[in-house]
């Protein structure tokens, strides 16, 4: 859970069995982002490699997975690190998770079991306790077998205090309009995406997305139903242009700052593990393979320098004081493309600067359905 640690507050993660390959690959992204339970010195030298990580990647030397050499001379120098510092930056294993991601078992006004990469887990549902599926409803109103995300209480470990169910998202470029629906492209390190937006909701999205054709972008949020996503609610609202006609981009000169504000959004999990900790960062090192990401920024978007997989960013949500040490863990060169603002709590200066893990969006009190919060992100911490 986020707890205060002197000027920021940390976040533990909870996750499920780490079965994914692309993640498996990256001895230092596993050492940022998996943290089982075990020693406190062995604690130590995973939050010291946290440090030693984020310089590391300051200086370009932490390019990609491809560098064995690298990582491990990072992991060598980390174990050398003073073990209060390491504690003072980062969260330990030991901590109270605030989200966790898995299937109902049973369900009823009191308490919900879920099941879940460590085995079957069950929570308190207190009287305040929300719960939603494509709308708000009573939590003893979820089904056995839904997905769900529950962010857990603050001051109690087993007490659910949201659960989301059946919840996606599909953010991206419209390719293809049917009858059916929309098929959408989310960017080279994603798979292309079915939409289908029932009447009901129609008019609500097209508020927001004017334009449901071929090149215009969409961002939706709605219920998975096999392989496809019913579109209920528009998750932002953005400028009614072509990705392909898109405004010539501004000149600008001068320092890029180490603190940058705009809005976090999340994402569904792909081949990374539901519950994994991390953000997937909008301007990846071209090096990393990140198709989208190399090219100049586009207008009215805040200038972001180049990171690697592995920097460190501190992400603070503004609506809620609840900030978080979270490992760069992918790509989300796609959030270039929006020039959109958040308006959770008031309005956040136009850009995506950051779009976030279920789990982590969670753990720092997103409400998934809204989409976004204003935040303001930290290179190195």
């Amino acid at each position: 859970m986020p707890e205060d640690r002197g000027d920021h507050a940390c976040c533990d993660r909870c996750a499920g069995a780490a079965a994914a390959a692309r993640i498996a690959r990256r001895r230092l992204l596993k050492a940022a982002v998996f943290r089982p339970a075990d020693t406190r010195a062995a604690a130590d030298t995973r939050a010291a490699a946290h440090a030693v990580a984020a310089r590391h990647a300051d200086l370009g030397a932490a390019a990609g997975p491809r560098d064995a050499a690298v990582q491990h001379a990072v992991l060598a120098a980390a174990a050398a690190l003073p073990p209060d510092r390491a504690r003072a930056r980062f969260a330990t294993s030991g901590e109270l998770p605030r989200a966790v991601t898995g299937e109902i078992i049973d369900v009823s006004p009191h308490f919900l079991v879920l099941s879940h990469g460590a085995g079957q887990e069950r929570f308190a549902l207190t009287p305040d306790a929300r719960a939603w599926r494509g709308g708000p409803l009573e939590p003893a109103a979820l089904r056995p077998g839904d997905q769900v995300v529950v962010r857990l209480h603050r001051t109690a470990r087993g007490v659910a205090d949201r659960i989301w169910a059946n919840i996606g998202r599909v953010t991206g470029t419209i390719v293809e309009r049917t009858r059916d629906g929309l098929l959408v492209d989310e960017g080279s390190t994603r798979k292309r995406q079915f939409v289908i937006i029932p009447p009901r909701a129609s008019g609500r999205i097209q508020v927001r997305f004017p334009s449901l054709e071929p090149g215009y972008l969409i961002d939706v949020i709605g219920l998975r139903r096999g392989g496809a996503l019913e579109g209920l609610v528009p998750a932002t609202s953005q400028p009614a242009y072509r990705v392909d006609q898109m405004p010539a981009p501004a000149l600008v000169s001068g320092h890029v700052p180490n603190a940058i504000s705009g809005s976090a959004t999340w994402h569904e999990p792909a081949d990374d593990p539901p519950g994994v900790l991390g953000v997937a960062y909008p301007a990846l090192d071209p090096e990393v393979g990140c198709a989208e990401g190399a090219g100049p920024p586009i207008p009215g978007n805040v200038r972001m320098p180049y990171l690697s997989i592995g920097s460190v960013l501190l992400v603070r949500n503004d609506c809620t004081g609840s900030s978080c040490l979270l490992p760069v863990t992918g790509c989300a060169a796609v959030g270039r493309l929006f020039n959109d603002r958040c308006v959770t709590c008031g309005t956040s200066p136009r850009s995506r600067v950051a779009d976030l893990t279920q789990a982590s969006f969670v753990a720092l009190g997103g409400e998934l359905e809204l989409g976004c919060f204003n935040a303001t992100i930290t290179i190195g911490g």
